[in-house]
């Protein structure tokens, strides 16, 4: 069975989310995305544990279901932070626990409580090394799947500029071997990944992190699998196994359009600064003299060891996308940066009749003809998404949390010509 997964979310619980992240809401606008799995996202929050207890039923294989609702399954799922020293320095890492029943969360929040507050916000953080934070986990139960989330954002990162480290070994020790996947995060991509060898031994995942059930927000990055079974077991064999039957592609948000894509500091209006600006500035920031917040493909050029594109032997293929709401707000000339027009009525109107002609938001990205999305839309979304599809657009991109912004459809041009766009 072909299935979208989004499996790293949160909850109304975590800091900066959407008191509507609860799971009705999230059942509603995953089938409107055309997800149908889902992370229960915060689970080890006793608050939300207790709701998520009362909203799904257990339907077999580790997989729950909404009571009123099971068109849409979940897996229990959790992010946590752990703050540790690395040659002397403070390092913070974010990482995603997947889990095979909600009581195996019971009793993992009850074990880490004993190193940190489960309760105060859905995102706990644990002073411990990421090593220690494995053992405990898989301690509870061999079955749950950890593995570092969005490895290359600036803060609370594997890789993190600010607070990470070079090296996997680095982050989880002699418990390495036990880590088989890594998330991309939303200013980098398989691509960008592949460029750094030490990486090529793990699976490439690609979630939303979404603190709002929005579908600009949720299932903006998933995964494609094609399961035999649907059960918990059978889709953490496909990750690990990266078998190109069961786990078909990641669906990405272009990297430019992620809020830490390339350098700058926006308190002071610097940016984004492509790499090779920000190295002439020594990632310093020409108004106030601080740190430059320095950029996902910066980053990733300080450790890459293989050239701009290579790849894998065996690399899972991925797609590259952007939020239907964002593409027809564009069309109609509303900014992004307005939150609430995006969710105005003229572009939902048009968003909803699009979805329910063919569906899903992924069927109209991905596979709806492009004379019908424009009978359904108007022929000039018709031409952008069909331009998506090619990649024949263009994106200011993202840099110190402020995300990229589409420039145009119809041209490949290179980043830098819009810099000042």
């Amino acid at each position: 069975m072909k299935v979208y997964a989004d499996l790293h979310i949160h909850s109304k619980y975590s800091g900066g989310s959407s008191e509507k992240m609860n799971i009705p809401t999230l059942v509603s606008y995953a089938l409107i995305k055309g997800l149908k799995l889902l992370g229960t996202g915060d689970c080890l929050n006793p608050h939300w544990l207790r709701e998520l207890k009362d909203d799904l039923i257990h339907v077999g294989g580790g997989f729950y279901a909404y009571r009123l609702n099971p068109e849409v399954l979940f897996v229990v799922e959790c992010e946590v932070g752990t703050v540790f020293e690395f040659n002397g320095k403070s390092r913070r890492v974010h990482h995603v626990i997947l889990m095979p029943s909600l009581e195996v969360a019971e009793q993992l929040s009850d074990v880490l409580s004993r190193y940190g507050d489960v309760e105060s916000n859905g995102r706990p953080v644990f002073n411990m090394h990421p090593s220690e934070l494995v053992d405990l986990v898989l301690g509870v139960e061999e079955s749950c799947f950890i593995f570092p989330a969005h490895i290359w954002t600036p803060w609370w990162s594997m890789f993190g500029s600010f607070s990470g480290v070079d090296r996997v070994e680095d982050c989880y020790g002699d418990r390495v071997d036990k880590i088989y996947a890594i998330e991309t995060g939303l200013s980098s991509d398989p691509e960008m990944n592949w460029r750094v060898s030490q990486l090529h031994r793990f699976t490439i995942l690609s979630f939303s992190d979404s603190h709002s059930p929005y579908p600009f927000r949720l299932g903006r990055e998933a995964c494609l699998f094609n399961l035999d079974k649907m059960e918990y077991l059978e889709l953490i064999n496909a990750i690990k196994s990266r078998d190109p039957r069961r786990f078909l592609m990641t669906i990405e948000v272009d990297p430019a359009y992620g809020k830490y894509h390339w350098s700058g500091h926006r308190n002071c209006n610097v940016g984004p600064l492509p790499p090779e600006e920000a190295r002439k500035l020594n990632y310093i920031c020409p108004v106030c003299g601080r740190k430059l917040t320095k950029g996902v493909e910066d980053r990733v050029e300080e450790l890459a060891d293989k050239p701009r594109g290579f790849k894998p032997e065996n690399a899972i293929p991925f797609i590259k996308v952007l939020p239907l709401q964002t593409i027809i707000a564009f069309s109609m000339g509303i900014s992004e940066d307005d939150i609430s027009k995006l969710n105005s009525g003229k572009v939902w109107s048009l968003y909803a009749n699009l979805v329910s002609k063919f569906g899903s938001e992924f069927n109209v990205l991905l596979d709806a003809p492009i004379d019908e999305i424009a009978k359904t839309s108007t022929p000039l979304i018709a031409s952008y998404i069909k331009n998506l599809r090619y990649g024949k657009y263009s994106i200011k991109p993202g840099f110190d949390g402020v995300y990229g912004r589409i420039n145009m459809f119809g041209s490949s041009m290179d980043l830098r010509d819009f810099i000042n766009r």
